[in-house]
C-alpha cells in the first residue's frame, strides 16, 4: 500500500466516523440537552458496557502512544488528536494522529 493511500484511508475512515457522530449523536444530545446521560447510555447493559469500556482503553492507550513519541521521538500536536479522540471519538482521534505522525516522520527526512 502506498503511503499516499494510506493517509488517505485513514484520514477518510476518521472523517466518515466523525459524519457519523455528527448525523446521530449530536442530535440526540441537543434533543435532550443530557451530555451525562448520553456518555451514561454507553453502560446500559453487558455488551454496550463493554464496548464503552473498549473505547475509554483505547483512548487511555492511544495517549500514552502520543505523550511517549512526543517525548522520544519529537512529534508535536499530538494534543489535537487527544481532543478528537474524545469528540468525535477514538476513529477521528487515532486517525488524525497516525496522519500528524506521518508527517513528523518526513520532516525529519
Amino acid at each position: 500500500m502506498s503511503q499516499r493511500l494510506y493517509l488517505g484511508l485513514a484520514a477518510f475512515l476518521g472523517a466518515a466516523f466523525a459524519v457519523f457522530f455528527l448525523l446521530t449523536c449530536v442530535p440526540a444530545v441537543l434533543e435532550t440537552g443530557d451530555v451525562l446521560g448520553a456518555f451514561a447510555a454507553g453502560f446500559v447493559n453487558p455488551f454496550a458496557a463493554g464496548y464503552s469500556t473498549d473505547v475509554l482503553f483505547c483512548w487511555a492507550i492511544l495517549a500514552l502512544f502520543i505523550v511517549y513519541e512526543a517525548r522520544t521521538r519529537g512529534v508535536k500536536h499530538g494534543w489535537v488528536a487527544l481532543v478528537l479522540g474524545v469528540v468525535p471519538g477514538v476513529a477521528t482521534g487515532f486517525a488524525t494522529y497516525l496522519v500528524v505522525r506521518e508527517r513528523a516522520k518526513h520532516r525529519e527526512a
